[in-house]
């Protein structure tokens, strides 16, 4: 059995979280391969909203085995409030969570070395979650990082402190002290709890499972365009946020990589700084962030929000080999008269293009068509016959552009709110 995968193909907050609780019941086993608590994966569902950060989205279903790879960066502080507040809910996480023995450790001092460097930038800031994930995806590169396999060693306590020592050294050089002594008693704390949980080589887990001929979803984070070698560099994360991401998130081979899940929102939005050639900066940009509540579920701030960018999306779907496309939010325009799709940039040499260049700049100038809008509440329709005209010529002429069926649309923030369809047939 192949292992499919779940990816945004804008700069996140997509609503990977939702499609992933959708699909969920027809896997066994769903797995986070990459990112950190700087994701925020939104579930809603009998009225309730859930908020993960860490947690694979398969969490509420009882029969569904969660795995968190090593290609995530674990926060234990963060961990242990978020596990807390399901078993709040009646759920026990504990009980069908696997956590990687290779996945890296965030330390108080990795947001610290986060907070000081973005510091440093000044105007040229990333835009960082200051979650401590770059400086963690950092030492990891540098091989002088910490894994969740190193708390049950007896002498964890001493690489610790030496690695504290380290980014201390690294603090002092951007002129500050490192003062996490507040923050490090609730660090062991829950470090001491992460050692109750089920700790594993979870890609053995994950292999078995395919030869058994069960059935795996990865789940990714962020998007596609914060991929760190593909994304808008450098306002990108710090992992791979590709399908590729997969592969080396939870030791899979790229042959057994069946369907590729690509989520996009019907328009697209932003967090923190970077290009973004389709912004908008008026009235309609403030509409959109309005109706769909565009603030972001980890850090709660406002995203940045612009029309649908078609040449971004048939990029990462070119670097993913997506296979279904999975369409969000649809509801939220509603409202408009007409819908505009960028389907091409005008470059300053004046050059028109579909390509995504090196640099997505300012200098980039949106083409686009319009579309009749449907001024019809789409949350109110639950069978996808019911859809009306305008919004189906709206689906049909993005599957005409990217050449991949839209066999999931997104008209609300509940579960029960997401039509299934078939989709164009590519050829």
């Amino acid at each position: 059995m192949a292992v499919d995968i779940l990816i945004g193909l804008q700069w996140g907050d997509e609503g990977k979280g939702k499609i992933v609780d959708v699909l969920a019941p027809t896997y066994d086993i769903v797995a986070r391969f990459q990112g950190g608590p700087n994701a925020g994966h939104t579930l809603e569902f009998e009225g309730t909203k859930h908020v993960l950060h860490q947690i694979p989205s398969g969490i509420f279903h009882p029969h569904i085995q969660n795995i968190i790879g090593n290609g995530v960066v674990l926060d234990p502080i963060v961990f242990r409030t978020e596990m807390q507040k399901l078993q709040d809910r009646g759920v026990n996480a504990a009980e069908n969570l696997f956590i990687s023995k290779k996945a890296s450790l965030i330390l108080p001092s990795h947001k610290v070395l986060d907070r000081v460097s973005e510091e440093a930038l000044g105007e040229g800031k990333i835009g960082s979650t200051l979650k401590g994930i770059g400086p963690t995806y950092q030492d990891k590169i540098g091989r002088v990082g910490l894994r969740v396999g190193d708390i049950l060693a007896d002498d964890f306590q001493e690489r610790y402190n030496k690695l504290v020592d380290r980014h201390r050294r690294t603090v002092e050089f951007y002129g500050q002290q490192l003062d996490i002594s507040e923050q490090e008693q609730t660090f062991f704390e829950a470090v001491d709890y992460l050692r109750t949980l089920q700790l594993g080589d979870t890609e053995y887990l994950i292999n078995e499972a395919i030869r058994n001929g069960k059935k795996v979803l990865a789940e990714g984070a962020q998007g596609a365009l914060l991929d760190v070698d593909f994304g808008t560099y450098p306002f990108v994360t710090s992992s791979t946020t590709l399908v590729a991401g997969a592969c080396t998130g939870l030791g899979v081979a790229p042959r057994n990589i069946g369907e590729v899940y690509g989520i996009f929102k019907a328009y697209c939005t932003r967090v923190g700084s970077g290009p973004f050639p389709t912004e908008l900066l008026d009235e309609v940009g403030e509409s959109i962030r309005q109706a769909g509540r565009e603030f972001g579920s980890t850090t709660g701030r406002p995203r940045r929000c612009g029309w649908v960018d078609l040449p971004t999306l048939k990029y990462s779907i070119m670097l993913n080999g997506v296979t279904q496309l999975n369409m969000m939010k649809a509801d939220v325009l509603t409202e408009f008269d007409t819908i505009k799709v960028c389907t091409h940039y005008k470059l300053p040499s004046g050059e028109i293009t579909d390509q995504v260049p090196h640099s997505l700049d300012e200098q980039l100038e949106p083409v686009y068509e319009e579309l009749p809008g449907w001024k019809v509440d789409l949350n109110l329709i639950d069978n996808v016959e019911e859809l009306p005209a305008a919004f189906v010529n709206y689906l049909s002429f993005l599957e005409e552009h990217l050449q991949v069926p839209i066999t999931i649309v997104s008209v609300g923030p509940d579960r029960k709110s997401t039509l299934k369809r078939e989709g164009i047939k590519v050829s």
